[in-house]
C-alpha cells in the first residue's frame, strides 16, 4: 500500500492555488504547510507538493501520473471542473472508461507544471 505521493512544482504559491480547490472535490484539505512543501490529505497528508522552482514543465509522454479515488461520479466531474477552472488542462474529460475494467469513471487533468491527475470511481458493476 502506499502511504503518500509527492509531485513536484514550480511555484508552490501557485500550485497551492491550483491544488486547494481542485482535491478539496476529493475531500482534500491543505493540512500542512512548510517552506518549500505543502501537505494535502483526509486524515493526514497523503498528497504533498514539493517546490522545484528550476525545474521544467513535465513533458506530455514523461510518465508523471498520478490517480486519486473519487467517491462518486459526481465529484469526479466536479475535480474535472475545477482543474479547467483553476488553469489546468483537460487531458481526458470524466466518462466511463470500459477499456479499463467494467465500471470505471474518470477525469484526467495537466496541472499547470504538466503533471497528469486522475480521479476515479467505479459505478456499479465494477471493482
Amino acid at each position: 500500500m502506499i502511504d503518500h505521493v509527492s509531485i513536484a512544482v514550480r511555484d508552490l504559491a501557485a500550485g497551492t492555488r491550483f491544488y486547494e480547490p481542485v482535491l478539496a472535490t476529493l475531500g482534500y484539505a491543505k493540512l500542512i504547510v512548510r517552506a518549500t512543501t505543502v501537505g494535502f490529505g483526509k486524515k493526514y497528508p497523503d498528497f504533498w507538493l514539493n517546490e522545484r522552482r528550476s525545474m521544467r514543465a513535465a513533458d506530455a509522454d514523461s510518465g508523471v501520473h498520478v490517480c486519486l479515488r473519487a467517491p462518486d461520479a459526481a465529484a469526479v466531474d466536479a475535480f474535472h471542473a475545477a482543474a479547467l477552472a483553476a488553469s489546468g488542462a483537460s487531458d481526458g474529460p470524466p466518462g466511463q472508461r470500459p477499456e479499463y475494467t467494467p465500471g470505471y469513471y474518470a477525469a484526467f487533468v495537466r496541472d499547470p507544471d504538466g503533471n497528469r491527475i486522475e480521479a476515479v470511481t467505479f459505478l456499479s458493476g465494477g471493482r
